[in-house]
């Protein structure tokens, strides 16, 4: 008996030891925990010449525990596999693993029986190798054996410790061998699992549908975000939560939602809801806030005022609280309440409440937060420093979850602003999880935005600047967003249960003259003359003496940038006289009504200032300042006739000649525009009897059963009176139908049904849509409905009005989202009605002429505007920085006349949609439902062969999914530790690993859908590879590919070293095939 240390170096391998020692009559027998085909390769010509070979497998290979997702996932990884551990990725990166286990299998088949240990059952590893002829080549290798390449000695690993061999010793193999033959044949001990191991060795070389290997890349590649889909890891049976009357109200795709936004709060402390118009955020949020009060935690929901009641109802014992068993005990307080030190909001006295006392605090319409106008010195803090220092900052640690409407966004900082109330303002804040500095990643996105914006039209596509955005940007977004589109629900949730979408029609364009009787003056002469306005009453700086100019300055104009610039009250009066006379032209196309109101309104107050110049009484006038309003209330602003801060001028300081000059020529040109406007009387209205033949239409024809409720929208409170005033009597005498108009302040709204609460928005809108708002519950007695809403842009969000079919834009909004976003009332999921129309009516005129006529009037705002504050929006002029390009809005309205757009569909805009990864999710989550064992065992190195001739821009060569050995580099790539990359067949890249969203594009486009294998191209396949067996063309591209991992890397770096929180060049990069584990590759052929 000979004893030989074996330390698996150089030729002292275990691998040699065998080698030399068997013979054909060597009978094997090994018990192991681990074993793989690489182990069976490197023997596979002395396996086959021994006489008999049993193998005891000590560990379950074939049964795993009932967990969460992600513990299945991780439990699968963590056990050896017989397509090769972690110290034979080399082995597998040779890419002809399918021909190796195609091998193994005909020797498993001739040669091999395997047991498996049952369950109950211990025994330690060992190798027999018993020679009857020649004893003295007998082999024992006791404990420490593993059936690995590792474990032979072919590959490196890091055990230190040496086997023992035993050679020879007859009698004590005897022994060992009694006992390897007693557990072999006592069927409480072990059972056959031959054809269990055959099962996972064919499942390596088996041929592989292109849509299954997509589904195995995205399990590991999303493996880590299993959790967020596993619902009982979040909320478990138990806890109450799955129990709520909020959760069972929920469709798939909202749960699906919930659980993300929970797990996103958890792990960030913060998320952003970015779901689509129409897609029930409200209900998604209210799901949320349920969890984090069934932990005994307070919430928080900041709302515009005009949605209040959509949260604050499901807070009482109101009939109206379809929610009223879940007991909610969240407080509401409205946007423009962080402006308010005293007074009361509801039954909450401002002056002594506790804002920084809140667990969670959901800001609904959180876009509303996008200005943070820090550079402004002011005696108060905005609205955003407020929320962010007295309820985020102070107090216990605040989780936020925003809701914003619009998942489109061009500018970055806006989204910025957003983040950082997740991250409490710290650019950093994020570090951990690969995003190392906030700012750097919008600036870079912004960069690449305004590039993307320079190209000519038809270059200007969404995959363009997919292509050349930072990849952090993507993670960022994939970190904190949950943004589905409606054509997400669509193609991945059963719409059976859903209900589906309503069809759209194709929008219906109306062109209506301003006078049936043709006498109005011509548009263009109009026009001109209100472009000619000097508007002097709104300007009186501009006549203050020179000597006397400081003075004014001093007392009027605004420090910003921390006191190195100033904004001159002077421009601000410019910037709002021009904001004015853009009012004008859109009342105009609002109305006659409208526009002649308006400048009857400034006739007199033309006179009233002129009189007040002669009797040179001036001092005490006010004067109108743009300086307190918000996007939403601009509209609005002028027709209030005394709004704004006072700014007094001393009658002696002004050139009172000059300014009488100007208002004297204004006060002509707008007595003009008034005596024209007023002999265009409601008979005389062309687009008003435009409308009444579209309503006769439509109530004569129904489009969807006897669905006669048509909202009528427009930007004005003087058009919707007008409309109200001209319409409501007509459709109760005619036909029977009530009519309700709302404006937004409770006296204005009116409503011809009896009974109805006319100063409660809710009681109307109820009224109108009482199906998706629940009358029945409310008051079932109720028989009278309203059909037809006149409204502004007051409920143009958060309104679920899906009982209507038929939507009406009676005046068409510069900016397109706010078109989209008024169709959102009655384009919704489920809704009952099969068809709905979109209504728009235009100007009169071209859309050249247009959107010259805005970008005239308004680029001087923009140039004041920008001039002062460098970047940030002081005016809070939305629409401003959305003029900047006009072929670009241009292209959005042309889309408007022609079809019913989504949000994330707009021409030239950029959707968050588009930049996270919630469609390969989905993929997975699909997968899963049914395929989850099968993905659990799917063995590493598997690949599928796609035909290139699917999609047109794709190239033959092959996508490879690779998993990096060290997980703290290349966090530029957004799906660390995981890399995928496309490699043309001449080894040239196609798309590099830092395009981790733009590969798997590909990759999904040639994948899904395709569940059969293309036999053609796989025969082909294989007699290029000689049945796979020399596979050296794609071990070459993932060599080259490995190349050019290293290589961008190492331009990342250097990069990273110019820009700001950038940082010093990576020293670790990947070196080698060991470095890179091949998950899986789709050949394109």
């Amino acid at each position: 008996m000979d004893l030989k240390l074996i330390d698996n170096k150089g030729t002292n391998t275990l691998e040699q030891l065998i080698k030399e020692n068997v013979t054909s009559d060597s009978k094997i027998s090994i018990q192991t925990a681990a074993f793989s085909i690489f182990a069976f390769n490197a023997l596979q010509k002395e396996l086959k010449r021994s006489k008999e070979l049993r193998v005891i497998l000590t560990k379950s290979f074939f049964e795993r525990e009932e967990t969460g997702f992600l513990k299945r996932y991780e439990i699968a990884q963590s056990e050896e596999d017989i397509s090769g551990n972690h110290y034979e990725i080399k082995l597998r990166n040779k890419m002809d693993t399918a021909f190796i286990a195609r091998e193994i299998a005909k020797l498993i088949t001739e040669k091999v029986k395997i047991h498996q240990l049952n369950s109950n059952q211990n025994a330690l590893d060992e190798l027999l190798v018993e020679n009857n002829k020649e004893p003295e080549k007998n082999i024992i290798v006791p404990s420490m054996f593993k059936f690995t390449s590792d474990g032979l000695g072919i590959t490196e690993s890091n055990n230190v410790s040496s086997m023992t061999g035993i050679i020879g010793a007859e009698d004590h193999l005897k022994l060992l061998k009694a006992d390897f033959d007693q557990v072999w044949s006592d069927p409480k001990k072990s059972k056959d699992a031959t054809e269990k191991v055959l099962e996972k060795v064919r499942t390596i070389y088996q041929e592989n549908s292109p849509e299954w290997i997509y589904f195995v890349s995205l399990y590991h590649i999303f493996h880590d975000k299993l959790e967020e889909l596993d619902e009982q890891d979040i909320a478990p049976d138990g806890s109450g939560f799955k129990d709520s009357v909020i959760w069972n109200k929920l469709y798939q795709f909202q749960k699906d939602g919930v659980m993300g936004l929970i797990r996103k709060l958890e792990k960030y402390n913060g998320a952003i809801l970015a779901d689509s118009v129409g897609l029930g955020k409200t209900f998604s949020a209210l799901a949320v806030i349920k969890y984090y009060e069934l932990q005994r935690k307070r919430v928080l929901v900041l709302a515009p005022k005009r949605l209040r009641d959509n949260w604050t109802v499901y807070t009482t014992p109101d009939k109206r609280n379809i929610l009223n068993d879940d007991y909610f005990n969240y407080t509401v307080l409205n946007h423009t309440d962080l402006s308010r030190y005293r007074g009361m909001s509801g039954e909450i006295k401002l002056d002594t409440f506790l804002w920084s006392d809140f667990d969670l605090v959901v800001i609904d319409e959180s876009h509303n937060f996008r200005n943070n106008d820090t550079n402004v010195n002011r005696e108060t803090k905005t609205r955003y420093e407020r929320l962010m220092d007295d309820i985020i900052k102070a107090g216990r640690r605040t989780k936020v979850l925003m809701l914003s409407a619009t998942p489109v966004n061009n500018r970055m900082k806006d989204l910025k602003n957003q983040i950082g109330f997740i991250t409490e303002g710290d650019t950093t804040a994020l570090a951990d999880y690969g995003i190392k500095d906030i700012d750097t990643e919008l600036r870079l996105a912004q960069k690449s935005f305004n590039d993307w914006m320079e190209l000519e039209e038809n270059e200007r596509t969404t995959q363009k600047f997919l292509d050349s955005v930072n990849p952090g940007y993507f993670k960022l977004l994939d970190m904190l967003t949950i943004a589905r589109s409606r054509k997400h629900i669509e193609k991945y949730y059963d719409t059976d249960s859903l209900g589906d979408f309503p069809e759209r029609l194709k929008p219906i364009t109306v062109k209506s003259d301003i006078d049936a009787t043709g006498k109005f003056p011509p548009l263009q002469d109009v026009y001109d003359k209100v472009g000619g306005l000097t508007m002097a009453m709104y300007q009186p700086l501009q006549y203050v003496l020179p000597a006397k100019r400081k003075y004014y300055e001093d007392l009027y104009d605004t420090k910003v940038q921390g006191g190195k610039s100033a904004f001159k009250q002077a421009d601000r009066e410019q910037a709002l006289a021009k904001l004015i006379q853009a009012n004008l032209f859109k009342r105009l196309e609002s109305s006659i009504y409208s526009f002649g109101l308006t400048i009857e309104r400034m006739v007199d107050e033309s006179k009233s200032i002129l009189q007040k110049a002669k009797s040179r009484n001036i001092d005490n006038s006010r004067f109108k300042s743009i300086s307190d309003f918000d996007d939403e209330e601009l509209d609005s602003a002028f027709e209030d006739s005394s709004v704004g801060k006072k700014t007094k001028i001393l009658i002696g300081d002004m050139d009172l000649i000059r300014w009488s000059q100007d208002l004297e020529e204004d006060l002509e040109v707008l007595e003009w525009l008034k005596d024209a406007s007023a002999k265009v009387t409601a008979n005389k209205d062309a687009k008003l009897l435009d409308l009444k033949k579209l309503l006769r239409a439509k109530y004569g024809h129904p489009i969807n059963g006897n669905n006669k409720k048509v909202i009528i929208f427009t930007a004005f409170a003087d058009t919707a009176n007008y409309l109200y005033e001209h319409l409501a009597s007509i459709v109760k005498a005619r036909h029977g139908l009530n009519s309700a108009l709302i404006t937004g302040g409770a006296k204005s709204n009116q409503s011809t049904m009896p009974g109805v609460n006319v100063s409660d928005m809710n009681d109307i809108l109820t009224n109108f849509s009482p199906i998706s708002k629940g009358r029945d519950q409310i008051n079932p007695d109720a028989t009278e409905e309203i059909d037809l809403l006149i409204a502004t842009d007051t409920i143009s969000e958060g309104q679920n009005l899906q009982d209507a079919d038929y939507l009406v834009n009676y005046d068409i909004h510069w900016n397109p989202v706010r078109v989209i976003q008024r169709f959102g009332r009655i384009d919704r999921i489920g809704s009952r009605n099969a068809r709905i129309q979109l209504v728009n009516f235009w100007p009169n005129v071209d859309l050249d002429t247009y959107l010259n006529l805005e970008q005239r009037v308004k680029g001087r705002m923009v140039m004041l505007n920008t001039a002062a504050t460098g970047e940030d929006d002081l005016l809070n002029i939305q629409e401003n920085r959305e003029m900047n390009d006009l072929k670009y809005r241009k292209q959005q309205l042309q889309q408007l006349q022609n079809e019913v757009i989504d949000l994330e569909d707009v021409s030239g805009t950029i959707s968050i949609t588009d930049m996270t990864f919630n469609d390969f999710k989905a993929d997975l989550q699909n997968a899963l439902k049914d395929r989850e064992k099968d993905l659990n065992e799917a063995p590493l190195g598997m690949f599928a062969v796609a035909s290139s001739r699917e999609l047109p821009e794709a190239e033959p060569g092959v996508i490879l999914v690779l998993k990096q050995a060290t997980e703290d580099i290349g966090k530029e790539n957004g799906i660390l530790p995981y890399i995928v990359i496309y490699m043309r067949s001449d080894g040239s890249v196609k798309l590099n690993y830092m395009y981790a969203k733009q590969v798997l594009d590909y990759f999904k486009k040639l994948s899904l859908g395709h569940k059969d294998i293309n036999q053609p191209l796989v025969d082909d396949f294989y007699r290029q590879t000689d049945g796979g067996k020399d596979m050296s063309s794609y071990s070459e591209l993932l060599s080259s590919a490995i190349e050019a991992i290293r290589g961008k890397r190492d331009e990342v770096g250097i990069a990273s070293m110019f820009s700001p929180g950038g940082t010093s060049v990576q020293t670790e990069l990947v070196d080698d095939l060991e470095d890179i584990e091949l998950i899986s590759f789709l050949i394109i052929r």
